[in-house]
């Protein structure tokens, strides 16, 4: 048996918003932005050739709102790893990714600490 995790759901508080960040800053693809309801979307991005896909989620109601930038209690969320940290680095950063931290090199690799507009931590890597 095979099996592969597809979506990972991440809670923004604007669809648009999601896609103007992970598609146009990070330079993620949009694989998909379905039309569900009046209020309600399907919108997919992904780095290009990654076999899991964020799940943009427009949050509803209170409690998925205050989750936003939250969801995993202030600790780092995601790890985009890359094969060339200094070119992922500078691009990220001429897009204007706000990183919290100087790159350092750990040894499982080069990596920094950077944020999404909702408060998400990241870490870029390039494994060791």
């Amino acid at each position: 048996m095979s099996q592969t995790i597809a979506n990972v759901t991440l809670l923004v508080p604007d669809y648009d918003a999601g896609i103007a960040f992970y598609v146009g800053q990070l330079g993620f693809e949009l694989l998909e932005d379905t039309k569900l309801s009046q209020t309600k979307r399907w919108v997919r991005v992904a780095p290009a050739g990654a076999e899991t896909a964020l799940l943009l989620a427009k949050a509803d109601g209170a409690a998925q709102e205050a989750a936003i930038g939250n969801q995993t209690g202030g600790r780092v969320s995601f790890f985009l790893y890359t094969d060339d940290f200094a070119r992922d680095y500078a691009a990220m950063q001429a897009k204007g990714v706000t990183f919290r931290e100087a790159p350092r090199h750990e040894p499982y690799g080069s990596v920094a600490v950077f944020e999404d507009p909702f408060d998400n931590l990241w870490d870029l890597i390039e494994p060791a």
